[in-house]
């Protein structure tokens, strides 16, 4: 079983594995094979914060952001999004 969270954040488990990990302090998510992602586990880092979500839709309903390195078109509609509310 793997623990994935839903779109209110809240841990669930569930018999497959998530496709979209996520950071729980940055509120970011994205790829499994993420270099960035990967970069900082390697180092020891990350992984008291890492999440699962079972798919993206749940991600940003969850409040989550896409990440800049493995999702940048993502990462740009967002950021785009986030300017405009600003205005």
């Amino acid at each position: 079983m793997y623990t994935l969270l839903d779109a209110e954040g809240r841990p669930y488990l569930s018999p497959d594995p998530g496709r979209y990990g996520g950071h729980r302090r940055g509120r970011i998510y994205g790829r499994l094979d993420c270099p960035s992602a990967l970069r900082a586990l390697s180092r020891g880092h990350y992984r008291a914060q890492r999440v699962f979500f079972a798919d993206e839709a749940t991600a940003v309903r969850a409040g989550y952001r896409p990440c800049a390195v493995c999702l940048p078109e993502r990462y740009g509609e967002w950021k785009a999004a986030q300017h405009n509310v600003s205005r």
